[in-house]
C-alpha cells in the first residue's frame, strides 16, 4: 500500500513538472462545447489571440497573463508581454517555455494542430468562438468565469449592452440607410461580407453593406466598386498611414461616385472592427457617427 501511494505521488509530481494541471482544478465548458479541466485559480495564462489579451485586461486579470501573440498591442502593457508568434502561426516551443497552466485559444485562426499538441503536453486549452457582438459578450463572461472574475465580467457586459441599446434606439429613428463599402485590403481591394464582425457592425449602425454576398471577404476591382456606387467608403487596414492617404487620394479621382462627391471617405483604426474584444462597441459607436452624421449630436 505504501509503495502504491508513493508511486501515485511520484506520478502526480511528474505531471506537474511537465506542465500539467495543478492539484486543484475545475471543469468548464468552452465555446466549442468541450468539457475542459482547467486550474481552479490559473496563475500563468498564455492568450493565443490579441482579442483574448484585451478581454483579460478589461477584466482586470492581466497579472495572470504571461504571454500573448505578436500583434497584441492594446492596452500598451500588452505589447510588453512575451510573444508566442502570431495567432495563426503559434510558436509551440515559446508557449511551453512560459510554463502556462492555461492557454486560451480562439477557433477562428489558431491552428488546430498546435492546440492538440498543447493538450497532449497536459496544458489545458480553453477555446472561445466569438462570431458577432452577442457571442463576443458571451466570450467575455466565459473567460471571466474561468478566471474567477464573473462579477467583473457581468458588470462589463451589462455596460456594453447598455451602449448597444443606445445605438439601437438611435438607429431605430433613421429613415434612410446609406450604402457603405468598407475596404480592409488595399491591393487587391478586399471588403467584408456575411458572417464577419464588420458586416454585423454595419447593419447595427444603420448602414447597408454593398459588399454583402456569399463570400466573407470578397475581392473587387476598382470598376466593380464604382458600379456599387457606395455613399460612404470606410478604409480600415493595418497598412501605414501614408498608404491610407494614398488609397483615399486614389478614390478621389472618381468624383462621380457618391462617396467622393459628398466627401464621405473615412480612415479608421482596423483594431476597432476586426478584434472580438470589448472595443467592438467602440467600433460600433464610431460607425454610427460616420454613417449618420445627422445623429452626431445624439450619438454616444
Amino acid at each position: 500500500m505504501i509503495i502504491k501511494i508513493f508511486a501515485t505521488a511520484i506520478s502526480v509530481i511528474t505531471i506537474l513538472l511537465a506542465g500539467g494541471l495543478p492539484l486543484m482544478a475545475k471543469t468548464a465548458e468552452d465555446q466549442l462545447g468541450r468539457e475542459i479541466r482547467v486550474p481552479d485559480d490559473p496563475r500563468r495564462i498564455v492568450a493565443l489571440a490579441p482579442s483574448i489579451s484585451e478581454i483579460i485586461f478589461a477584466l482586470g486579470q492581466q497579472g495572470r497573463l504571461k504571454g500573448t501573440t505578436q500583434f497584441s498591442n492594446y492596452p500598451a502593457e500588452a505589447a510588453r508581454l512575451p510573444k508566442v508568434g502570431s495567432y495563426v502561426r503559434l510558436d509551440l516551443e515559446r508557449i511551453v517555455a512560459l510554463h502556462p497552466d492555461l492557454c486560451i485559444a480562439i477557433k477562428d485562426g489558431n491552428p488546430k494542430e498546435t492546440i492538440e499538441r498543447l493538450q497532449s503536453l497536459n496544458i489545458p486549452v480553453f477555446a472561445v468562438n466569438p462570431r458577432n457582438l452577442e457571442t463576443m459578450m458571451q466570450t467575455i463572461q466565459r473567460v471571466g468565469d474561468i478566471l474567477n472574475a464573473s462579477v467583473k465580467a457581468k458588470t462589463l457586459v451589462q455596460a456594453m449592452r447598455g451602449r448597444i441599446q443606445r445605438v439601437d434606439a438611435l438607429v431605430a429613428s433613421i429613415e434612410q440607410r446609406p450604402r457603405v463599402f468598407i475596404q480592409i485590403g488595399i491591393s487587391p481591394i478586399i471588403s467584408v461580407g456575411p458572417k464577419t464582425f464588420v458586416h454585423d457592425l454595419i447593419l447595427k449602425a444603420g448602414g447597408i453593406n454593398v459588399a454583402a454576398g456569399s463570400t466573407a471577404y470578397p475581392r473587387f476591382s476598382r470598376e466593380q466598386v464604382l458600379a456599387l456606387a457606395p455613399e460612404i467608403i470606410i478604409i480600415t487596414s493595418m497598412a501605414r498611414q501614408a498608404d491610407f492617404e494614398q488609397v483615399k487620394a486614389e478614390w478621389r479621382r472618381w468624383p462621380t461616385m457618391p462617396a467622393v462627391r459628398n466627401e464621405r471617405i473615412y480612415l479608421v483604426d482596423s483594431n476597432l472592427f476586426d478584434r472580438p474584444s470589448p472595443r467592438l462597441v467602440d467600433g460600433l459607436e464610431l460607425l454610427v457617427k460616420l454613417i449618420h452624421r445627422e445623429l452626431q449630436e445624439h450619438s454616444p
